[in-house]
């Protein structure tokens, strides 16, 4: 079950004078707060779900939401900040215009990187950004045209609505770690933020350059999370046949479904949170972060081919394999990819990182249109998200 959120008290803020800008409703049920400080946050990351996508770390420090404390100073709350920011002056609320014309600034999305970098270097956290990123993404329905019914990178995962459901338990963890970073830069969305964490989480594990774009725009409210029920499940009946029902519902196809599952040689899973894997293992007894929980690999915070390996030969109890890993090597189509990845890093790395940019970018909605690009990579040149080109079934 989900960790409840710590919320802010029921207001309204009022319009803007201008009839373009866009001023939210803060309700009971709609904004986390988060300690804006990261000196001030005492965290875990350590936590798992039953979700498919449920890869976890730890740090030594534990704590739940319900630890946190209001701040007299209301900052940073969940606006659209690229054209206001929200002022607290003698109890009321005032507004100042900004110019930025863009959802993310470019200069700030590349602090913000670097701030993650430092965060990884302290809390290992990295299978957890990468979590925080893909259920985000994750909620994608090709079959929806309209932003942001259709799901995926929105942001929406900031809201309660959305952190309660089944599969994001212990995920309010990735947030509080990411929050300060939000704080700091205000230029950067949340749809961006949790991206650029997955993305940066990869990278820094030894993982592959991911061809990222970013300006993706937040949705504004509560009311516009998805229903509970798009993330896949770890352990469903009919395990191949659940993870093309989820996955090609978002537009992705075999050989992209095995190579996203190749991200679970990070991490690991608690029985005591996600029902699954063991209390502890040869690998897992020592941390780094919080001790326990079973881990795919052993090495389970570096970003290699270990995952297919190592379900592939089936050899080492202390490793764990869920219905949905084993699948990838019983069924037929799954099975050519899996295999590959096993004998060739790279054929792996060159899939993972045009399946996890492909992710990143689902039901995403840019400003500008064609995205904003960091590094000038010519294969990570921005196009304007079209659902239409996302088919679905087998390659």
């Amino acid at each position: 079950m989900a960790e409840r959120v710590l919320l802010t008290p029921s207001l309204t803020l009022p319009s803007r004078p201008s009839p373009t800008a866009k001023m939210a409703t803060i309700t009971g049920g709609a904004a986390v707060r988060i300690i804006p400080s990261a000196t001030r946050a005492t965290v875990s990351v350590s936590s798992s779900s039953r979700s498919f996508f449920s890869f976890s770390s730890s740090s030594n420090s534990v704590s739940s939401l319900n630890c946190l404390r209001l701040s007299p100073r209301i900052s940073h709350l969940f606006l659209d900040q690229r054209r206001s920011e929200v002022r607290v002056s003698s109890g009321r609320f005032g507004t100042v215009s900004t110019p930025k014309a863009f959802a993310s600034d470019p200069d700030q999305l590349k602090s913000a990187r670097e701030d993650i970098k430092e965060l990884l270097k302290t809390k290992f956290c990295h299978p957890l950004l990468i979590r925080l990123g893909w259920h985000d993404a994750g909620t994608y329905n090709k079959n929806i045209e309209e932003f942001p019914q259709r799901g995926g990178a929105n942001g929406s995962l900031r809201f309660e609505a959305e952190l309660k459901h089944g599969a994001n338990a212990g995920l309010v963890n990735a947030l509080k770690l990411l929050q300060p970073i939000k704080d700091k830069y205000s230029g950067v969305t949340y749809a961006d933020l949790f991206q650029l964490a997955g993305a940066t989480a990869v990278e820094e594990a030894g993982g592959p350059k991911i061809p990222m774009k970013y300006g993706r725009v937040d949705v504004t409210g509560p009311e516009q999370c998805p229903e509970e029920g798009r993330l896949p499940d770890a352990g469903p009946p009919s395990p191949a046949d659940h993870l093309r029902q989820v996955f090609y519902r978002m537009g992705l196809n075999d050989k992209e479904i095995v190579a996203l599952s190749g991200a679970h040689t990070l991490g690991r899973s608690r029985p005591d949170r996600s029902g699954w894997g063991k209390p502890e293992t040869k690998y897992t007894k020592d941390g780094p972060g919080a001790p326990g929980g079973q881990s795919w690999t052993a090495q389970w915070l570096k970003f290699d081919n270990s995952y297919f390996k190592d379900i592939k030969e089936k050899k080492d109890e202390d490793l764990l394999v869920l219905p949905t890993d084993a699948a990838l090597f019983d069924d037929p189509s799954f099975k050519v990819y899996a295999e590959k990845y096993a004998e060739d890093q790279e054929a792996f790395f060159k899939d993972y990182a045009e399946a996890h940019a492909k992710l990143s970018n689902l039901g995403a909605k840019f400003d500008p249109p064609e995205g904003i690009v960091l590094d000038g990579s010519p294969n990570a040149v921005g196009e304007k998200f079209v659902a239409a080109n996302y088919s679905s079934g087998k390659e």
